[in-house]
């Protein structure tokens, strides 16, 4: 049993794994919730929405590589604990100005802003915590099963939001999202284990801290054409995502039910795929399984703008599972790669230089979608995304990657 059980034996992990099931949920109540707030109670057209997802990831763009140097200076625990009571209070103001009847599109923006860049700060401590919790030897058996529970509550949390949006409204839904922040900050706060801190003697300046991890990234051989392959496809996604609800919620006419279903199948494509992540990579190879999995997954996306041609829906969402099924495997692949090639000190700026490539674009690919929206029509984003998600396989390929068979150690993989 406890070899079955393995990670999840351990009573920290265990609080770990509970805290990212309810903050995760509340994430994707977050991701349904506020756009539909503005599609439907606000009457956003295309490039408003596009402007709103672009506030939800300005803050990677804006804080993304200092954020790792604030990081990688403190304990990460306290961070993960600190950002969710504070995304919790933010999001209570939408159902509070909705009651009071002061909800404008603006209060939604500048509520995105302040939201998405707490979330930069959970996430690159959050990544950051991980080899810290469970050790190197540990971080595929562990990001396999964080990426599993992700996956399985990026599954339910449409199917409940969908109907909760359409029993309470979308602004009071988001009072549940904030319980859900409050009990992942909970969570977290319960894990005994101690975290060791950089002592502050060997603290330096803040620009000189963000160039090290940026040398680090940009210099290694197997961080940068990884960087490069995920700035390529996050672009591209954020791209398709911008219009798939507009799509979903105009094109096909579905309700806020039929939408958190489309959502739901399409998530459980993602779950799949980190239930089989482990085999594959072990199969194949962490290297390999970063450029094929767009190359043949993406693709895949294509088959939904296609139902305006006779392509039938329930093929078109099988798709999406499979673009989510695509999308975790190579994720999973990259984080082992990313935590094990990098060093302790410099694990709060690997990943926010990573998270920078892969976020900070966002706000420019959703503002780029709302607008190519508004111009051409949301099937023709649709056909861009994809297009965009199927070419990131490139500069995996054509670097070695192509060969990388095996979890290498820190000291082989300098450039």
């Amino acid at each position: 049993m406890m070899v079955r059980l393995g990670l999840l034996h351990e009573p920290d992990f265990r609080r770990f794994f509970g805290a990212t099931v309810a903050g995760q949920l509340a994430d994707r109540f977050v991701y349904l919730a506020l756009p539909l707030v503005a599609i439907l109670w606000l009457d956003a057209d295309e490039f408003a929405v596009g402007v709103l997802t672009a506030m939800t990831t300005a803050g990677s763009l804006l804080i993304g590589l200092p954020a790792g140097a604030w990081v990688d200076r403190w304990r990460k625990r306290p961070v993960l604990v600190n950002t969710d009571l504070l995304r919790a209070a933010l999001l209570m103001t939408v159902p509070l100005a909705w009651w009071a009847d002061v909800l404008t599109i603006w209060l939604l923006y500048a509520i995105a802003l302040g939201h998405g860049l707490l979330t930069v700060l959970f996430e690159v401590g959050y990544t950051s915590y991980i080899p810290a919790l469970v050790g190197r030897d540990h971080l595929v058996e562990a990001n396999s099963r964080i990426a599993a529970v992700r996956s399985a509550v990026s599954i339910s949390g449409p199917g409940l939001a969908g109907p909760l949006v359409g029993w309470l409204g979308a602004p009071l839904t988001l009072i549940v999202s904030a319980a859900g922040m409050l009990l992942s900050a909970l969570g977290v706060q319960r894990i005994r284990a101690v975290e060791a801190v950089r002592p502050a003697a060997s603290r330096r300046h803040l620009t000189r801290e963000v160039s090290e991890g940026l040398r680090f990234v940009l210099g290694h051989r197997l961080l940068r054409p990884m960087l490069i392959t995920d700035g390529v496809f996050s672009l591209s996604l954020v791209v398709y995502q911008t219009m798939l609800l507009i799509f979903l919620a105009r094109q096909l006419e579905l309700s806020t039910f039929g939408i958190g279903l489309v959502l739901s199948v399409m998530a459980s494509g993602g779950f799949v795929g980190a239930l089989l992540a482990g085999r594959l990579i072990a199969r194949i190879g962490p290297g390999p399984a970063i450029w094929l999995a767009p190359l043949c997954t993406a693709p895949a996306a294509a088959l939904l703008p296609a139902t305006a041609t006779g392509v039938p829906r329930w093929l078109a969402v099988a798709g999406l599972a499979l673009l989510s099924f695509g999308g975790v495997v190579r994720l999973i692949a990259q984080a082992g790669l990313q935590q094990r090639v990098t060093p302790d000190r410099l694990l709060g700026r690997m990943s926010a230089t990573v998270r920078f490539v892969q976020w900070g674009s966002m706000p420019v690919a959703a503002l780029l979608g709302g607008t190519l929206g508004g111009l051409f029509g949301a099937s023709a984003v649709l056909w861009i995304g994809t297009a965009g998600m199927t070419a990131a396989f490139l500069p995996a390929l054509l670097s070695p990657l192509r060969a990388t068979y095996r979890l290498p150690g820190i000291e082989s993989t300098a450039a």
